[in-house]
């Protein structure tokens, strides 16, 4: 049998990135640089490297953006003071924030409102998690893990859950139904947290791993949906690495699979992925079989700030 490369569909980058990349290049277009970014704008360093070389800034702290100056807000979302503080020093704040992530901060804003302890699944040290424990602070508490749900104290109050878009779908599970078994029904929301592009792209590799023995996922060490499709591949059985697209890959990375399978998290251009699967070619992979799961055709609008630019 000849060595093959089980590609995925779909793979790389989701409607949210594609949206808050194409408003940082339309600002860079409209009002040439510096334009200055709140927090890498998603979590590829190849991404943020061509949008450092067009002129793009990226900031840890809205204050180290001058007076007056646009700040765009990464598409992982902020805490409302973060919004506050960028009015009080007059910046011009532009919002790449994913819908989808505001979706689960309106959520947060919701449940607690209505007097519920807001249990947030996800890692703490995460920025979408700290912008969404951000909006009702002393409301929310992050839980990560089904070990923390069992020791969680509510003092009374009813339970909602949400959670990160982008953690894997069988950890959100494990940790809502040790919520489920500490405190009974849970008020959640009418449809799952992680984002559509997760979902797909944890199926996908689900899918590649009835046939690979080895899984490559194209990512940045910093994205949370690159690192959890690599857990994903391993629960499924495979063999998996998380890879940067950019690097030679070596021969004894690959030696002894027949058949490999390639992704890459939603944060990853294409591009890497066709940088790859040429150097899998030459590695002795030629035979590449596109292996699809489902179809994305979801766009988000543009902010009207770039819309007409």
């Amino acid at each position: 049998m000849s060595r093959r490369v089980l590609l995925a569909a779909p793979r790389s980058f989701c409607a949210g990135v594609d949206r808050a990349i194409e408003i940082v290049e339309r600002l860079l277009s409209e009002h040439g640089p510096p334009i200055y970014v709140r927090h890498q704008i998603v979590h590829n360093d190849h991404v943020v490297r061509r949008l450092e070389r067009l002129g793009a800034v990226f900031v840890d702290d809205e204050d180290e953006i001058p007076a007056g100056e646009i700040c765009v807000l990464s598409a992982h979302g902020v805490a409302p003071a973060v919004r506050e503080n960028c009015e009080k020093r007059g910046l011009r704040v532009v919002d790449a924030v994913c819908p989808l992530v505001s979706k689960v901060h309106a959520e947060a804003r919701r449940y607690a409102d209505t007097g519920h302890l807001v249990a947030l699944v996800g890692h703490a040290d995460h920025v979408e998690v700290i912008g969404t424990r951000g909006e009702r602070p002393d409301s929310t508490v992050v839980v990560e893990s089904p070990e923390a749900a069992a020791r969680l104290e509510s003092d009374g109050r009813p339970v909602a859950v949400i959670s990160q878009t982008t953690l894997s779908l069988d950890d959100v599970r494990a940790t809502v139904d040790a919520l489920e078994q500490r405190f009974g029904t849970l008020t959640r929301p009418g449809a799952d947290d992680i984002c559509y592009a997760t979902q797909n792209r944890q199926d996908a590799v689900k899918r590649l791993a009835e046939e690979a023995t080895l899984i490559l996922v194209i990512g940045s060490q910093t994205s949370s949906n690159a690192q959890r499709l690599v857990e994903v591949a391993r629960i499924a059985g495979a063999e998996a690495e998380l890879i940067d697209g950019e690097s030679e890959l070596d021969d004894d990375a690959v030696s002894g699979h027949e058949v490999i399978g390639l992704t890459a998290g939603a944060s990853t251009p294409g591009e890497l992925v066709d940088a790859t699967i040429e150097r899998l070619a030459a590695l002795g992979y030629g035979e590449v079989v596109e292996i699809t799961v489902a179809r994305e055709d979801v766009h988000f609008r543009l902010p009207r700030e770039v819309a007409s630019a």
